[in-house]
Parts: structure tokens; C-alpha cells; sequence
């Protein structure tokens, strides 16, 4: 009854619509009965012989067979047919002659989707769901046929259904074990190359696996957040580049909007939802585009947010190349996000167009989106670029100038220094080659100098030397660090401090000890050593770091030696080059000391000066870091630890204080001259340190070299691959 009830049910269904002009056979074959119902074999249905031989003798029968299509009962589908050809369909099949029942094949065999799609293929097809709410069962023939899934059996994913007609069941389809399954018997027979889609899938699965859509529901655990059917339509489910796909991407908003309808609705009113569900622009962003699609998220997670602006940088790559380069940027980069990302300051689902009135930062309403973070902001604030860039003069000319000074000085001091650099070692190499000796001052009538040492530099000034260079050591790989936050070491150096923030309060502090170091120098010259100086020769004088004419000349007779023109010149008390060290020293705290200051009390320099200077002081502040880093650490090691006649480094005179005399003759020859004519040596000779202090020093030495050298390294990493990136 129950079989017989389905079949003519489904008969009913098919001829909605028709007309009784045709005959029942005729409706049977044309109303797709006949796929499920052979008339004297079994297929899904039961042969339409053995309906007949059931109501045999029942006078009622054609009745009955009429009321059952049209209620559905016993049957997935109710009749929308005309009684007329409910009536012709019921004569047909209650006239068919009993005979014995052929099989429909062999017994377990699943059911072809021909079968399935008998009733799924009817438009309209529905039944109640779990909510009592009809929902619809109906499958598309020919758009399924044409998807990656068309050509596996239904029954292959609906692994429940065994037989048809089948009983009401649940929806048990697992995605994660049909393609894993499929992708290991690919790997047992080595054909992972003839199906590399299958991998990504698997791949896919894996990601989604640790999604919080494969989580248990919080409202009912005995379900997942969403499922794989949930966002894909597993039976139209179309290859990457068809058109179909295409649609079906600009759907997405749609099937998102299912759960997180609120989202859903700021979405469509936005800048990139009325491009795509008004406009169907498939190249506009949808949610997967932000939120990425099997490894979604809270957003609220600090990952999430990392990879949320990276996703914004897909589309938006000028814009996000910019935001790298500001601190913002430098932070995320470093894996850090709790400085300002783009939906911060743009917005997230409801996000406008700079010009848009309603966009957070549209003019009018920029103050206000960056008092979030900075609740002191101030108007100058408001004229801060965050995607400025220095090749575009017309749109940002301050940040043009300041970048191609900062390259011509870059240029032009590691030109010449490390010309003057390369030469000088060639020119040592080649004397010690030749086995010539550096000219000196003959003192071998004076036997009570032996052993002696010259006093260079009292404890003050090493205790500050020593300081200093350790804060600009600290503050180069805290800065750099930022600077570069996009290399591997720099994560690893913010993984040691604990977080950007912790480098920053270092940074700042060494900064301090930096300038304060500085600023107490100012303060002994201005009033201990200025004041003595009362003639021009105290200002340009051999005590003097003030350069002058001879230092001209020097450098002159320095490069003459370079290309074997002359002898090599002798030097009083301070060096062209060491005079150089010192007056850098004043340039480096003008420009990194006066950047960074303004950078570090951002308020204070907002209610002076306009926001663009931020974007200069920033540029200048990491430019100029780079050049001091690389100076002294190349040029300055060279001049000091790598010359050939320093063998073997380090020179320990700035810890100890004191220089070997032979050594003093060879560096500073008219110096000991005119000490030793005017009979003022012996006053500035000390004993040579001891031994422990020698060795502490040179070990002082090394580590210091080491580090700096380290430094270096990490600096032309960094600089190496933002120079790569660049191109």
C-alpha cells in the first residue's frame, strides 16, 4: 500500500499542470514515474503489476490511490495534478496485469541519482524540516550535473538513504571524511598528480578543522558553529575561474548573512557591499576576503586581526605598503596588534569611501577615530598621512625633500668614508708588503720612558664613552628591530623583550642615557672648557676639535699617501677622523635626538606643528638611525679596531684610559713632539695597567665588537630585503 501510495504520488506530482488529453501510459512515462516504477520489474518502487495485484478486488481502490497522491502520505511529494489526471493515471495501473516480479538488480545496489532526482528533480519538491518550517529538497538536474560533485552518486554523501523511497531522515553528510577517504585511496594508488585540486581540499579541511566553525555550537553543542554545506551548495559546487563560481561568490554576503545577519546588513550599505550586491562587482571584497575562508576566526583574537589587515593589504597593496612603514604598520608587522590596523581607523563591515561624509575618516570625523587610541589628539593630529609616500611629490612634497636629502646623505658619506676606508687598508697592505715603517719621533736617548704609557682620557670620559656606546647599541637593535619588523630576527628580538611595548620603554631609556650623556658634555665644555679658551689659537689649535685648515690638509696628504703621491702624514692630537666622530656625534643628536623627541611626546608636537611632520620625523628618525648604525660599526670599527698597523683589535684605549708611548709616537707624532720640546710629557705618563685590568678591557673590547658587528649584520639584512621588496 505504503509503495504503491509513493508511486502514484510521485505520478501525480509530474503531471502538475497537464491536461487528461493524455492517456495514463503516457502520463507515466512523461511525468517520470517510470524511473522508480518499471511495470512488471522493481527498480526503487515496487513493480506497478504488484500495486495493481494489491488493490485486486478492492472496489475502492482507484479512490484510494487518488486520495494518497493528493495528501502525500506514504510518499515524499503530493500530487499537482488535475483529478482528471489523477484519475487516468489510477485506471492505467490498477488495469495492469499481475505477473512475477522481475529484480531491479542485484540486491544492496545503490541507487542510481536518476532514481534520487525523480522526486529532488521536481521544482517545488519540499518537505518540513526540523523547525516545521518547509524547506526545499529540490536539486537543479542539470546545473548539479555540470558541478565537480555531479558525477559521484548521491548516496556517496547521503550515506544514510540505503534504499528509495526511504523514510524521513536526517541530514548526516560528512564532507571532511568523503574527500579525506578519496585523497588517501589517491595516495595508495599514486595518482595525488591527477587530482592536485583534491589536495587543496584536504589541505582546506585541515585549516577548517581548527576554524571556529568546526566548534561546537554554544546554543546546542550537539552541532557545529557551520558546516561545509552551510557556505558551499555541496550539489552545485563549481571549478576556480567558471562563471558559475563567480556567482556564486557574489553570494557570499548572503550565505554569511544566514548567522550573522547584523553584519550582513552594515555589509550592504558599505563602500565594498554596494560594489558587490548592487553593483555585482566580482573583483570587490566579500567576507571571505577579510575574514579568509577555512581558517575564520574570532575577530577578536590578536591572529585574526593580524591576518585580517594583511587580507585588507590583497586588494589595497599601495595603501598597505604605506601603513607598513608608519609604526603602526611596524608593529603589526612584528606580529603585535595592539596598535591601530585598518578597520581601527576605516571601519570594518560598514566601511565608506574617504570622501563619504559617514567614512570615520572622511576630514570632518578623522579627530574623533583617532582620539580613540589617542584621547589627547589634537587638530594636528588630523593632518598626520598615514599612507604617505615619498614618490609622490605633488601629494606628499615634505616627504619627497626629506627622503632624497636623507639619500644624498647617506651617499655621500658612505662614498667617501668607505672609499677612504678601502684605501687605506690597500695602502697599509701594500707598505707592510714593502716592509716599510711608519715615520716616528727617534726617543732611544730617553731609556726612562720605556714601558711607559700615555694618558689619553681620565675615568669620566671612559665611563661615559662606555656608557654611551651602550645605549646606542641598545637603541639600534631596539629600533631596528621596529625598523625592520617584517625579518625573522626582528620577531625574535621582540620575542626576548616580551612585546614592542617593553622595547619601547627600553628604547626610550637608553635614549635618555644617550642624551643625557650628551647634554652633560654641552654643560662641562660651556663651563669648564669654553671659557679657558681666550685666543684663536685656543679655538683652532692642536687642542681644539674644533676642524680647521690643517685638517684640510691632512686629508689632502692622507690620499697623496693613498696613491703613493707622499709620505704619510703625522698627526697632532685629534685626527681629521676622529674629529669627524666627534662633530657627528652633534649632528646625530640634533636629528635622531630631535625626531625622536617629537615622536615620543606625539601630543606636544601635534599642538605646535602640522600632523606631516610626523610622517618627516619618522622617515628622517629611521634614516638617520641607519646611517650611525652603519658608520660606526664600519668606518668607525675600521679607524679604531681594523686597521692593519692595530693588529690584533680590539684598542683597548678607551677603557684603559691609557696608550702604549711607542704607540703614541706612531699616532699622534707631533703631539709627543711638542709635549717633549716644551718638557711636558712626563706630566701626562703613567704606569701600563695592570695586567687583569688589560685583559678585562680586552674582553670589554671583543664583546662590544662583536655586538656591534652582529648589529650590522641585522641592519643589512633588514635593509637588504626592504630594498628587494621595494622592486
Amino acid at each position: 500500500m505504503k509503495a504503491i501510495s509513493l508511486l502514484l504520488l510521485m505520478l501525480g506530482t509530474l503531471l502538475a499542470g497537464g491536461t487528461s488529453a493524455q492517456s495514463g501510459e503516457e502520463l507515466l512515462a512523461s511525468k517520470g514515474c517510470l524511473g522508480c516504477h518499471g511495470m512488471d520489474a522493481r527498480k526503487v518502487g515496487p513493480a506497478l503489476q504488484d500495486v495493481a495485484a494489491k488493490y485486486q478486488g478492492d472496489r475502492g481502490a482507484e479512490g484510494k490511490l487518488i486520495a494518497v497522491l493528493k495528501e502525500g502520505k506514504g510518499h515524499p511529494v503530493k500530487a499537482d495534478a488535475s483529478d482528471a489526471e489523477l484519475k487516468a493515471m489510477a485506471k492505467h495501473v490498477l488495469a495492469a496485469q499481475a505477473a512475477p516480479a522481475k529484480g531491479a538488480g542485484p540486491a544492496g545496489a545503490k541507487p542510481e541519482n536518476a532514481v534520487c532526482l525523480s522526486c529532488h528533480g521536481n521544482e517545488g519538491f519540499a518537505m518540513p524540516g526540523p523547525d516545521g518550517k518547509t524547506r526545499s529538497l529540490y536539486v537543479i538536474p542539470d546545473k548539479f550535473a555540470n558541478s565537480v560533485h555531479g558525477k559521484r552518486l548521491c548516496v556517496e554523501c547521503h550515506k544514510n538513504i540505503t534504499e528509495v523511497p526511504h523514510q524521513k531522515v536526517e541530514v548526516r553528510v560528512s564532507c571532511v571524511e568523503c574527500h579525506q577517504a578519496l585523497w588517501e585511496t589517491a595516495r595508495k594508488e599514486n595518482r595525488t598528480a591527477e587530482v592536485p585540486r583534491l589536495g587543496i581540499v584536504v589541505e582546506q579541511i585541515g585549516r577548517y578543522m581548527k576554524s571556529i566553525h568546526a566548534r561546537p555550537s554554544r546554543e546546542d553543542q550537539s552541532y557545529t558553529n557551520a558546516t561545509c554545506y552551510d557556505c558551499h551548495n555541496a550539489h552545485y559546487v563549481y571549478p576556480v575561474g567558471s562563471t558559475v563560481r563567480a556567482e556564486w561568490r557574489l553570494d557570499i554576503p548572503n550565505i554569511c548573512g544566514k548567522c550573522h545577519g547584523t553584519q550582513r546588513g552594515a555589509y550592504a550599505g558599505s563602500v565594498h557591499g554596494t560594489e558587490v550586491m548592487q553593483k555585482k562587482n566580482p573583483a570587490a571584497a566579500i567576507c571571505s576576503d577579510c575574514h579568509t575562508t577555512h581558517d575564520i576566526d574570532r575577530p577578536r583574537l590578536d591572529s585574526i586581526k593580524l591576518v585580517i589587515t594583511r587580507n585588507c593589504g590583497s586588494c589595497h597593496d599601495a595603501s598597505y605598503e604605506t601603513y607598513a612603514s608608519t609604526y603602526h604598520g611596524q608593529v603589526q608587522k612584528l606580529g603585535y596588534a595592539y596598535t591601530a590596523k585598518c578597520f581601527d581607523c576605516h571601519g570594518s563591515h560598514a566601511v565608506q569611501r574617504t570622501s563619504n561624509p559617514a567614512s570615520t575618516v572622511h576630514p570632518d570625523n578623522r579627530l574623533k577615530t583617532c582620539q580613540q587610541c589617542h584621547r589627547g589628539a589634537t587638530q594636528g593630529f588630523v593632518t598626520f598621512e598615514p599612507h604617505g609616500n615619498t614618490r609622490d611629490y605633488d601629494r606628499y612634497p615634505h616627504l619627497w625633500i626629506a627622503a632624497k636629502f636623507m639619500i644624498a646623505l647617506l651617499a655621500g658619506v658612505f662614498i667617501f668614508f668607505w672609499t677612504h676606508t678601502a684605501l687605506w687598508f690597500y695602502r697599509e697592505y701594500r707598505d707592510r708588503q714593502e716592509r716599510k715603517r711608519r715615520p716616528h719621533v727617534r726617543t732611544d736617548e730617553l731609556p726612562e720612558l720605556a714601558g711607559k704609557h700615555y694618558r689619553r682620557f681620565g675615568p669620566v670620559w671612559r665611563l661615559a664613552h662606555l656608557a654611551f656606546a651602550l645605549s646606542v647599541m641598545t637603541l639600534v637593535l631596539t629600533g631596528m628591530a621596529v625598523l625592520y619588523g617584517e625579518t625573522a630576527w626582528a620577531k625574535v628580538v621582540m620575542k626576548a623583550f616580551g612585546s614592542p611595548k617593553v622595547a619601547g620603554i627600553v628604547h626610550r631609556t637608553a635614549a635618555t642615557i644617550m642624551l643625557g650623556i650628551f647634554f652633560v658634555h654641552l654643560f662641562y665644555m660651556a663651563m669648564r672648557v669654553v671659557p679657558r679658551w681666550k685666543t684663536l689659537s685656543d679655538w683652532f689649535g692642536p687642542n681644539s676639535l674644533v676642524p680647521n685648515l690643517q685638517d684640510l690638509k691632512d686629508i689632502v696628504a692622507m690620499f697623496r699617501w693613498f696613491f703613493g703621491e707622499g709620505p704619510r702624514p703625522v698627526f697632532d692630537r685629534w685626527t681629521y677622523w676622529e674629529k669627524f666622530d666627534y662633530w657627528a656625534v652633534f649632528w646625530g643628536m640634533a636629528v635622531i635626538g630631535g625626531s625622536g623627541l617629537m615622536l615620543a611626546f606625539p601630543y606636544v608636537t601635534a599642538s605646535i606643528l602640522p600632523g606631516w611632520v610626523f610622517n618627516v620625523t619618522t622617515l628622517v628618525h629611521g634614516e638617520e638611525a641607519i646611517l650611525a648604525a652603519v658608520f660606526l660599526f664600519t668606518v668607525h670599527f675600521f679607524n679604531n679596531h681594523f686597521r692593519p698597523d692595530k693588529y690584533p683589535p680590539p684598542d683597548i684605549v678607551m677603557f684603559t684610559g691609557t696608550v702604549a708611548l711607542d704607540e703614541f709616537k706612531r699616532e699622534h707624532a707631533l703631539e709627543y713632539k711638542r709635549l717633549a720640546e716644551a718638557g711636558e710629557l712626563a706630566k701626562y705618563l703613567v704606569d701600563a695597567p695592570s695586567r687583569p685590568m688589560t685583559l678585562g678591557s680586552r674582553i670589554l673590547g671583543i664583546a662590544l665588537i662583536v655586538f656591534g658587528l652582529t648589529l650590522l649584520i641585522l641592519v643589512l639584512i633588514g635593509f637588504t630585503g626592504s630594498v628587494m621588496a621595494d622592486k
